[in-house]
């Protein structure tokens, strides 16, 4: 393949698609807030995630578009935060959507971000492309939104994919990297209740996941999670265990409210069960190399 463009791909999960990409395309730009260059062979455009400026120009011919932009949910859900998680989101994916338009010759795919937050708090069901049932929160209306922002704009000549990923564990970055030293001085016992839901995929498995995506040209909307989603006590038992601390004291929903608005996020990150499997991705045959929390854990610790 010739040319991957990564909006916003400066980031944790960026950086883990530019590290298994960089051998695969013969030329990889990132859109990014920051300066203009070239770097590590890797080509850096700024742009705004809201209008034109000449990046656009770097759409043209590229084979595959990958769009990661949207302000991080760990924050506090303030209105002001509230309103640029939402704009963010929407304004990234719609003047893509006309950058794509614009084109002589468009993206052949356009994979854009979404999240497996978009199905209800679930620990009865587990929730695939087909039967998952979404909810009613301020989270899930801003997946909603955000994927009518994608598909409501019709592209003939770009097949569209949402990645509805859950968290993603990686050794460099993203929610990993917290719960582990949470474990390593002694507060690696469950959360809330315990019995919620975490779905999780390690980054390898989410990088070779999309480039399976890519490969199979499929459509729609699709699961980018392991298929093993497992209860947050257990989890954490088992993360306690890889770091080697003999015990983890448990937070409440109470402790739990109070540290987060110290550090500045939302209880929901933690205590909503995310209960989400990757049918489609099974079904089409991909096979996931980190599928067991263990051989996960033992890979990244």
């Amino acid at each position: 393949m010739s040319k991957l463009i990564i909006a916003a791909g400066t980031g944790f999960l960026g950086q883990v698609l530019v590290n298994h990409f960089k051998n695969k395309f013969e030329e990889i730009v990132i859109l990014t807030r920051g300066k203009s260059q070239t770097t590590d062979g890797i080509k850096y455009v700024n742009w705004n995630a809201k209008s034109f400026s000449g990046w656009e120009k770097e759409l043209e011919n590229a084979s595959v578009l990958i769009n990661l932009a949207g302000k991080s949910v760990d924050c506090r859900y303030t209105k002001e935060n509230k309103k640029e998680i939402l704009l963010s989101r929407i304004e990234s994916t719609k003047i893509l959507n006309k950058a794509v338009l614009n084109c002589q010759n468009p993206p052949k795919h356009w994979l854009n971000s979404s999240t497996a937050t978009i199905y209800r708090f679930s620990l009865d069901k587990q929730m695939d492309e087909v039967d998952g049932e979404i909810g009613n929160d301020f989270s899930i209306n801003v997946a909603l939104s955000w994927e009518k922002a994608f598909f409501k704009t019709e592209t003939p000549n770009t097949l569209k994919t949402a990645l509805r990923t859950s968290i993603v564990l990686g050794k460099n970055g993203g929610a990993f990297i917290p719960l582990k030293t949470l474990s390593k001085i002694g507060f690696g016992g469950k959360q809330g209740k315990g019995n919620q839901f975490i779905s999780w995929i390690h980054e390898e498995d989410f990088a070779n996941a999309i480039d399976f995506v890519i490969q199979k040209e499929i459509g729609g909307v699709i699961n980018i999670v392991s298929p093993k989603p497992i209860r947050n006590a257990d989890f954490m038992q088992k993360l306690r265990k890889s770091v080697g601390f003999p015990f983890g004291i448990p937070m409440s929903k109470f402790i739990l409210e109070i540290g987060s608005f110290f550090i500045r996020t939302e209880t929901e990150l933690v205590l909503k069960s995310r209960n989400v499997i990757p049918k489609r991705l099974l079904e089409n045959g991909f096979q996931f190399k980190f599928g067991d929390i263990d051989k996960a854990f033992k890979d990244l610790i």
